[in-house]
């Protein structure tokens, strides 16, 4: 299902889940392991090894990271699901619920220092699937700076306590629109393609390196609206439940739920026109 914005559902969701209390255990586990990982990047970092390719790169801290957090959860749930970038997924557990977790989102960016890299949690019921899954609640902690993202379905979201909301009634051509590029040199291409396309629509473009982030920084009102093809459900489970309770319609293309396929989020009135430019420049075509 697509995410669905404020007031979409009561804070207590059927099937009896606190979803108030676990967007708390989620705080309290995803604070600890950004002071872990900041900690970390004061002492130093290296690459420890890659993943799709070269340019997709994984730290020790990245799975230190989220060996902490597993622990942690396992300790307050055990009878709940865990999917992890470093480790995979382990099910949906006895209680139908699954943490899905970024250890370090925005790795890049950790390497190098760049102040843009946080921790992602998000509980989700269902199926680990973007597709299927029904998002409950979220917490986005950029390390870098301590600032504490958070949400909960039904009950808005806030960053440090303070209630967020998206930017409304900014028109295209005073948008500016964050996106990100995959590890594919040939979807890269492409990518760059729609880029292309849409800077002449728009106020500009940003490419920060977090998923996570860029949701969490619609949602405050950082930038205004938000795509990108091939992000993994870990990349964006939290960010795109902050981003929709603090108002913004995050889904696919064409009606799709927002998946690896194709994400976009934007207030109402903007995401339909950045959807209608998005298509024409050929962000439907699945051969990328």
């Amino acid at each position: 299902m697509p995410v669905d914005g404020p007031g979409a559902a009561v804070r207590s969701v059927p099937g009896a889940v606190d979803a108030e209390g676990l967007a708390g255990i989620a705080e309290r586990i995803a604070v600890r392991a950004a002071e872990l990982v900041a900690r970390r990047r004061r002492d130093g970092v290296s690459v420890a090894a890659t993943k799709s390719n070269p340019v997709d790169i994984v730290t020790a801290v990245d799975r230190e990271s989220e060996d902490l957090i597993r622990e942690l959860i396992l300790a307050e749930r055990p009878s709940d699901g865990f999917f992890g970038e470093e480790s995979g997924g382990s099910g949906t557990g006895t209680s139908g619920l699954t943490w899905v977790v970024d250890p370090i989102d925005g790795t890049v960016n950790y390497l190098y220092g760049i102040p843009d890299y946080a921790v992602s949690i998000a509980v989700v019921r269902g199926e680990p699937d973007p597709r299927r899954w029904e998002a409950l609640a979220a917490v986005v902690v950029n390390a870098a700076t301590g600032e504490v993202f958070r949400a909960v379905r039904g009950g808005g979201a806030t960053r440090d306590g303070v209630p967020l909301r998206v930017n409304s009634g900014v028109p295209v051509d005073r948008a500016l629109i964050g996106t990100g590029f995959g590890y594919d040199p040939r979807r890269r291409v492409w990518q760059a393609g729609l880029v292309r396309e849409l800077l002449a629509e728009v106020r500009d473009i940003r490419r920060l390196g977090s998923a996570a982030l860029d949701l969490c920084y619609l949602a405050q009102g950082r930038i205004d609206g938000f795509f990108e093809r091939g992000l993994q459900p870990w990349d964006h489970a939290a960010g795109a439940l902050v981003a929709a309770e603090a108002g913004a319609r995050v889904e696919g293309l064409n009606g799709a739920p927002a998946s690896s396929d194709f994400l976009l989020a934007a207030e109402e009135g903007l995401f339909s026109a950045l959807h209608e430019r998005l298509v024409a420049a050929g962000a439907d075509d699945t051969s990328f």
